[in-house]
């Protein structure tokens, strides 16, 4: 019975491990006002240190239920260039994985009177991946002995368009293959591109309008084994000047489950001065809701230092 119960946690913590992308887990983190989690080609679009910080636990209830912290902040440089970073812990059951990110981007005009800008990012990025074999009770198995970590060095692609309240952004993430000697399986994979497609349409009858509505829709896909997901976002804007206050929904599918969902997100949040707060709740809608209570994720943020940019694109 032992081994049994042996062999099934090791099964399921390299299920874990397979479904950790050596990335931060992207769910509903970048509609809290932070979109340069989905892209690093929004680093440096604002007239200020743009500073964010998010906590996820997913499937609350659940014993080593996948647990997410992470921080990020952006910052301008010049008139049309942004530098941004992204550190995060991740974990799920027995594997682990924390890593950081240092991205770069560009903005250029291509309309100045239409407002079109094109902004295009770099970014390196270091992951340590972690298996914790020392918390196997009763591990008799000497295939399953020593340090199960390994670090992971790599690059990611950005691509942004946007014209008035319309965006439409592409990226690559973890460009290189990962060196897996160190798991010594073969079932481990080594090809951890993901691509991500991010666009919406902010919407207002006229500037001075104090309500504003934004659908978006987010679409990723991993290369190394063809799966795909989707999100169908809104989010409703009351402004009060440069306050606001928003409510939204998110839907995840897979994509070849179109039709039933993964989750349903509601989420709410305000900015009042330089301050912002957001909170979502995942309702799962498969046999998990009757053994948890959701996914719970809270933001807070803060923008420091404002300036004024003479250059539209950063605006």
């Amino acid at each position: 019975m032992k081994k049994i119960t042996l062999f099934l946690t090791l099964l399921a913590t390299l299920s874990g491990s397979k479904a950790q992308e050596l990335t931060i887990p992207q769910l509903s983190q970048y509609l809290s006002d932070n979109p340069f989690l989905m892209s690093p080609a929004y680093a440096g679009i604002g007239n200020y240190v743009k500073i964010r910080a998010s906590g996820l636990s997913q499937w609350v209830g659940i014993q080593d239920a996948p647990n997410t912290q992470s921080f990020s902040a952006d910052v301008r440089l010049g008139n049309r260039s942004g530098l941004g970073m992204v550190i995060y812990n991740d974990s799920n059951g027995e594997t682990h994985q924390r890593g950081g990110k240092v991205s770069f981007a560009h903005h250029l005009i291509m309309d100045r009177q239409e407002r079109n800008f094109l902004s295009l990012a770099f970014s390196f990025n270091l992951n340590q991946f972690r298996i914790n074999v020392e918390n196997f009770d009763d591990n008799n198995d000497l295939g399953i002995v020593g340090d199960k970590a390994s670090s992971n060095p790599n690059f990611d692609l950005g691509f942004l368009f946007r014209r008035d309240g319309f965006y439409f952004s592409m990226n690559a993430s973890n460009i290189l293959n990962k060196d897996f000697e160190a798991y010594n399986v073969l079932f481990e994979p080594n090809v951890l591109r993901n691509y991500y497609l991010y666009s919406g349409y902010r919407i207002r009858k006229h500037k001075r309008d104090k309500f504003e509505v934004e659908p978006s829709i987010f679409l990723q896909y991993f290369e190394s084994d063809r799966r795909s997901v989707t999100d169908t976002n809104v989010i409703f804007r009351w402004y009060d000047f440069l306050d606001y206050f928003n409510a939204g929904l998110t839907i995840r599918f897979l994509n070849d489950q179109i039709g039933q969902p993964l989750y349903i997100a509601p989420m709410v949040g305000f900015k009042t001065g330089d301050f912002y707060f957001g909170y979502s709740n995942q309702i799962i809608m498969n046999e998990i809701i009757g053994y948890s209570y959701g996914t719970h994720q809270i933001t807070l943020g803060v923008n420091l230092l404002q300036g004024i940019s003479n250059c539209t694109c950063t605006y």
